[in-house]
């Protein structure tokens, strides 16, 4: 189950867990101040536990996509993708937003493909993590 939710606290408990401990992301550039602008969404298990995470900002005709993270212990369960199509619904129903987009980690890039995303761009490194760019018309 998805939710949009204003529990920032589970929110960043689940992306302290998955990026600064799991991945090693400096907190000082996971925290990046833009948590109060976002929209946040939390992904549960059957028994209500919170698994998942993702946040939506907007700017413009994009909708950027972005903080998602889900728990090691429910990864390959389908959380995660579920996060993303709850966040395409989210952006498809804000009217003049035409594109979602984000940072894909290069390992996840298959992954976002097969729910619509294109890579483009370079890969660049973010907090010590290879990515690039994927984009999805919401059209």
């Amino acid at each position: 189950m998805i939710e949009k939710t204003t529990d920032l606290a589970t929110c960043r408990a689940i992306r302290r867990e998955v990026f600064i401990i799991e991945q090693s992301v400096p907190e000082a550039e996971e925290w990046d101040g833009r948590d109060g602008e976002a929209i946040h969404l939390l992904a549960r298990d059957a028994s209500g536990a919170a698994v998942g995470t993702a946040r939506i900002l907007v700017q413009g005709a994009t909708g950027k996509i972005g903080r998602v993270a889900v728990l090691q212990s429910v990864r390959g369960t389908g959380a995660g993708a579920a996060l993303i199509r709850a966040a395409l619904e989210e952006l498809r129903a804000m009217p003049g937003v035409t594109r979602a987009k984000l940072g894909a980690q290069t390992h996840a890039i298959g992954f976002y493909e097969k729910l619509g995303f294109a890579a483009y761009g370079p890969e660049y490194d973010d907090a010590g993590i290879p990515h690039r760019d994927m984009a999805l018309d919401l059209g």
